[in-house]
């Protein structure tokens, strides 16, 4: 039995199927959303933003924890109380803390995590030029050969002194 084309097609889109909406699907229940588009799509955009904290490195709004499917509906809860998406993260943080920020803001008690990466990578750059410019000083230039020096290099060749070196 020969496989066509038309079969390889089909074949492939069975077995892709299952990845193709997972963009879209993500963890949130149709018992969570919200009946107005434009509400749960700031709903959306928030919990896009915010830390599961079970997981710890997806957002609430990929992740299947029941923890987070409570931060879901806390989020949900407090758009539909008339909180701007800023109130519903200060909100959050005040509650659970920075950590529950998938970004955390640039401020006083976080400027380490901002600046911490530029030091190392500057603390890295300045250990390299060091080892570099070590290595380039132990390395001196060579003077040229004296008139008596070459004499006696000749001597030892067993060849006769020559003019020109």
């Amino acid at each position: 039995m020969s496989v066509t084309p038309l079969r390889r097609l089909a074949l492939a889109a069975a077995l892709l199927a299952p990845f193709a909406g997972a963009d879209v699907a993500r963890a949130v229940q149709p018992d969570e959303m919200l009946a107005d588009p434009k509400l749960e799509a700031r709903a959306r955009a928030i919990s896009g933003e915010l830390r599961c904290l079970v997981c710890q490195n997806q957002s609430i709004d990929d992740s299947d924890a029941p923890l987070a499917k409570d931060l879901r509906i806390l989020v949900r809860e407090r758009i539909e109380a008339g909180d701007d998406d800023k109130a519903v993260k200060d909100w959050l943080v005040a509650r659970y803390g920075e950590f529950v920020l998938l970004r955390p803001r640039f401020e006083a008690q976080t400027l380490i995590l901002w600046l911490a990466p530029f030091a190392v990578l500057a603390l890295g750059g300045v250990a390299a030029w060091r080892t570099l410019r070590r290595r380039g000083a132990g390395r001196s230039v060579e003077a040229p050969l004296t008139a008596e020096e070459k004499a006696r290099l000749a001597a030892l060749l067993g060849e006769e002194p020559s003019e020109k070196a």
